[in-house]
Formats: C-alpha cells, sequence, structure tokens
C-alpha cells in the first residue's frame, strides 16, 4: 500500500518535473563505445557537456538509444554518473530487465525492473522510464501487473514513472488506451512515451487515451514527429536528438509558437533525416545516430560503435553522410 507521505512526495516532484519538461525536448542518448562494447568515458563527458549547452530540457539515459539493457550494471552506474555531474537538467533513467540476466520467471522480470529504478535513484536520476514486459501482454491479468510493476517502481525508487508504450521490434508491446489511462491516473505518473515506430493509429489512440489526462505525452516517433504533435503530444524524447537535438527543437518549438510555416520547414528537414536513419534494420539506427554523431563533432571514431546492433554496409554510412552533407546546405527535401 502506497503511504500518503510516499504519494505526496511522489506527486510533489512529478508536478514539478512536468513543469520543467512540457514542451521540451529530451535526447535519447548514446553511449559511446567501441567495437568490443567497452564504453569510452572521456567520449562521454566531452559529449555529455556539448549536449548540455544545446537548447533541451533533460536527458534520457538507459534508454534503447543508448542501449541501457546491454550494458553492465557497472557501466550503467558509469554512464548514470557522468551525465549526473555534466548536467542540473532533469535525468530519465530507463528500468527494464537487463539482457544479461534472463529472468527465470515474470516475477523475476518485473523484480529486475524494479531493482533497476532503485539503481537509478541512488546514482541521481530524476525520473525512471518502464520498459514494457512482453510476456505480460499474453497474461489474462497482464492488465492488471504492468499496472502494479509502476506502482512498484514509483513506490520503490521514490521517483515519478513514465510508461513506455515501445515497438515489438525493439521488444515492447502495444498499450491499449484502456492500460494507457490506468497507466497514467496513478499517483506517481509522469507520463507516458510512445515508440510506436509506423502504427500510426496505435499512436492516435494512446495520444488521445493520455491526452484526457493532464500527464506528458511524449513523443519518441522519429518517423511520424511532426504528426504525433499535432495529434496531442506535447514533449519529445527521440533518438534522433541524440546527434541532431536542433532538427527535432525546431519542430517543437515551431508547433509550441503555432508558426505552421516553421513547423512544415522543420519538419521537412526532421523527416528528411528519419528517412535516411530509421529504416530497415531498424536497430541499425543506433549505429546510424553514432556516423551522425561522429559527423557532427560530437564523438570520436573510435568511440561511435553499437556492438549490439545488426551489421551495417558502408553504402548506410554514405547514405547518412549525404543526408547530412544536404541539410548543412540548407536542402529539405
Amino acid at each position: 500500500m502506497v503511504t500518503k507521505g510516499f504519494t505526496e512526495q511522489v506527486v510533489g516532484t512529478s508536478g514539478e518535473l512536468l513543469r520543467r519538461l512540457r514542451g521540451t525536448v529530451l535526447p535519447a542518448v548514446l553511449t559511446p563505445m567501441d567495437g568490443h562494447g567497452t564504453v569510452d568515458l572521456g567520449a562521454l563527458r566531452a559529449y555529455a557537456a556539448r549536449l548540455d549547452a544545446a537548447p533541451v530540457g533533460g536527458f534520457a539515459v538507459w534508454a534503447h538509444t543508448g542501449r541501457g539493457l546491454y550494458l553492465s550494471a557497472a557501466d550503467r552506474a558509469r554512464v548514470l554518473r557522468t551525465w549526473r555531474a555534466a548536467t542540473d537538467k532533469p535525468l530519465i533513467a530507463g528500468a527494464g530487465v537487463p539482457r544479461d540476466r534472463p529472468p527465470a520467471t515474470v516475477a523475476d522480470a518485473e523484480s529486475a525492473v524494479e531493482a533497476m529504478a532503485v539503481t537509478a535513484a541512488e546514482l541521481g536520476a530524476d525520473a525512471v522510464m518502464v520498459y514494457p514486459l512482453h510476456a505480460l501482454a499474453a497474461l489474462p491479468d497482464g492488465h492488471d501487473r504492468a499496472v502494479r510493476l509502476h506502482e512498484r517502481v514509483a513506490e520503490a525508487s521514490g521517483l515519478p514513472v513514465l510508461g513506455f508504450f515501445l515497438h515489438g521490434e525493439a521488444g515492447g508491446y502495444e498499450y491499449p488506451p484502456a492500460l494507457v489511462r490506468d497507466l497514467l491516473a496513478l499517483p506517481g505518473a509522469l507520463g507516458l512515451k510512445l515508440a510506436t515506430l509506423d502504427r500510426a493509429m496505435a499512436c492516435q489512440d494512446a495520444i488521445r487515451a493520455a491526452g484526457a489526462t493532464d500527464r506528458l505525452v511524449v513523443t519518441g516517433e522519429d518517423r511520424m514527429f511532426g504528426p504525433s504533435l499535432m495529434w496531442g503530444a506535447d514533449t519529445a524524447l527521440v533518438g534522433i536528438a541524440a546527434a541532431r537535438a536542433e532538427l527535432t527543437t525546431a519542430v517543437l518549438d515551431a508547433w509550441c509558437a503555432a508558426d505552421h510555416t516553421a513547423f512544415v520547414a522543420a519538419s521537412a528537414r526532421l523527416d528528411r533525416f528519419a528517412e535516411a536513419t530509421f529504416l530497415a534494420p531498424i536497430e541499425g539506427y543506433v549505429q546510424r545516430m553514432h556516423w551522425a554523431a561522429v559527423w557532427e563533432g560530437l564523438l570520436p571514431e573510435a568511440a561511435a560503435h553499437d556492438p549490439f546492433g545488426p551489421p551495417l554496409p558502408p553504402a548506410e554510412r554514405a547514405r547518412v553522410v549525404e543526408c547530412l552533407e544536404g541539410l548543412a546546405e540548407g536542402g529539405a527535401v
């Protein structure tokens, strides 16, 4: 049972974060690594300093773009400590099941999510984003267990919780509107992050369900970014901002300012880059973001590897660079 003191604490923290984050972009940051998966802390410190200077509202660490579930516990701790030392902006940490510790049961998986959230709180995170447990989708009581999992995470960590509607290609599952509504009715709920990839109807349904609340409606829709704002999203947490934050902030800022001419132009630029980076194989987007970060001067070549994604041919990098060069020259389409 949630105590009154706990409820007041989390609700108060959640309300403050709502005010700070609504209408802002939160990059789902990369984790600089070499080809063997060794985290480059020097490159990470420089990268964090550069991104902290960008006009963004905060950062998402341990997210899918940063391969949070693939990192060792020690590396996750190093990454979050580095970001906490680099910025006073809010940090939202992913909480899920580490890939190196496959659970024997769904209950074990739920406990692993809770444990990662507690660690994130101890390391200085301001909120946690709960990775969906795909196994719950098939259980008769999966809806209730999903709601309870988010309650457990908030109770154990003492932090506001962001729900995470993640597409199946990345290990998630589709949250029906009823689950969205119940998750956002929790006292510790900060909002819902949407990453449906290309499921426009599911995205619209979830946004409408979330929009009936006062919580954050966070788009992670790199390939439907502009439309997701028009459907009702009010904040962004996206992988593209890990390498090209200004592409995303320009779209969101224009939308919030009701500058529709600027919104259309900025959306065209963002869409062009998304088309070059979010394509099959979708899991290759992380490596493509690393390449973009190198081109931008955010990461050194030696620390721009995603050892957990699919191998990509040289033509993939050439496509990303050609797009970046075109955008630098002022091209929109």
